[in-house]
């Protein structure tokens, strides 16, 4: 166990990270930084911010004699330097579950070999590739690059091979997959939080809206039979157990033909589907992340009530400085900023949080609150 005082490291500098370092500093623990963004939301508010590429091998020398312990805020942190790290002190997760989960092939094939089912897919890796992958998946599909893919960013829909064409050149060629679109019901994610000796505590399953590939909002618990829920949560389990993995991350799914889950994606670090936690949950994933990095045992996920969560996108910013005051009028709802000094359209600057008697009574009143925000913004 590593003891409150000391200092843990950290990759990746964004939202995440800051929500992560407000946990650790909570909890008594300093917290170093390494992130090339000068205005980094979690480098502002750590102990030490190392401005620097994240394969800088000196500043990620000097992080792992600095800390005690190390984890990621996203996933596309090289996994080289997560295993050079681990010659310094303990990485959680380490590169092994964090290099699976940055390629969408591998995921999805290690998904399958769980005995978890997924969308229908072919891996696109050459142009040779593009017709049997068409002839395979059919339209509608999905064009998905394999890597680097977030936000809905590296997706392109296809309808006909000559579109399947268009979108690989558009991609630079890069190794993708070609995924049936479906027709889904809906969306779940599960956050859990696992240690290394193999304990594992999960959230309530949240219910995702996107749009334009990005979350726009999560509703707990999710809208569904219970028997459903706990199918989720143990296929997140038996994933997360497959994988070693330490730490928290999300699972996402997708609900299709009334009762089948398959598996979208996974995520090795906390899930925008999980900010509700901090409002709702007698721990959150947050000081999850920090219990597990630091072998502490994990806290109690029990929800306080139904919970309801919406991002807030930089384009509220653009009519100029939105009106909070609305926005919280209701006293139920809760405002989270991140730090970020430039708003931008599509960039996550923050999230609501409403509690409700019923989930439909925490959407609509998280809902509503951005509503006024929105509108007031806009007049």
């Amino acid at each position: 166990m590593i003891p409150p005082g000391s200092t843990l490291g950290l990759l990746g500098g964004g939202q995440l990270g800051r929500m992560f370092t407000q946990a650790a500093q909570r909890m008594g623990y300093e917290v170093v930084v390494l992130d090339p963004d000068p205005e980094s939301p979690a480098g502002r508010i750590a102990a030490v911010h190392l401005q620097a590429e994240y394969s800088d091998e000196p500043a990620l020398t000097e992080l792992g004699k600095s800390v005690r312990a190390i984890t990621t805020e996203f996933e596309n942190v090289p996994s080289n330097s997560l295993a050079f790290l681990r010659l310094f002190c303990p990485v959680r997760p380490g590169p092994e579950a964090v290099s699976l989960t940055q390629d969408r092939i591998a995921e999805k094939l290690f998904a399958r070999q769980q005995g978890l089912l997924t969308a229908p897919f072919h891996p696109v890796l050459t142009e040779g590739d593009l017709e049997p992958a068409f002839e395979a998946i059919g339209a509608p599909a999905l064009l998905k690059t394999s890597r680097l893919g977030y936000d809905g960013k590296g997706q392109a829909p296809v309808d006909t091979l000559e579109a399947l064409i268009d979108a690989f050149e558009e991609f630079g060629r890069q190794p993708s997959i070609l995924e049936r679109r479906l027709r889904l019901d809906l969306e779940v994610s599960v956050v859990l939080s696992r240690t290394e000796d193999g304990r594992v505590v999960t959230y309530p399953v949240a219910e995702n809206v996107h749009v334009n590939g990005i979350l726009d909002s999560s509703v707990v618990p999710a809208r569904i039979p219970a028997r459903l829920a706990e199918r989720a949560r143990q296929a997140a389990i038996r994933l997360a157990t497959a994988m070693s993995y330490v730490g928290t991350m999300a699972v996402e799914f997708f609900v299709v033909g009334g009762d089948q889950l398959l598996i979208n994606e996974l995520a090795p670090r906390p899930h925008n589907s999980g900010h509700y936690t901090i409002d709702a949950c007698v721990t959150d994933q947050f000081e999850q992340q920090v219990r597990a990095l630091v072998g502490l045992p994990l806290g109690d996920t029990t929800l306080h009530s139904p919970a309801a969560m919406v991002n807030l996108l930089g384009d509220l910013w653009l009519p100029g400085e939105p009106r909070w005051d609305r926005a919280l009028s209701d006293p139920g709802v809760k405002l989270h900023l991140y730090g970020k000094t430039e708003p931008r359209a599509g960039r996550k600057m923050g999230h609501l949080t409403a509690l409700g008697v019923a989930p439909d009574d925490a959407l609509a009143a998280a809902m509503g609150a951005r509503a006024r925000l929105i509108s007031t913004a806009q007049h």
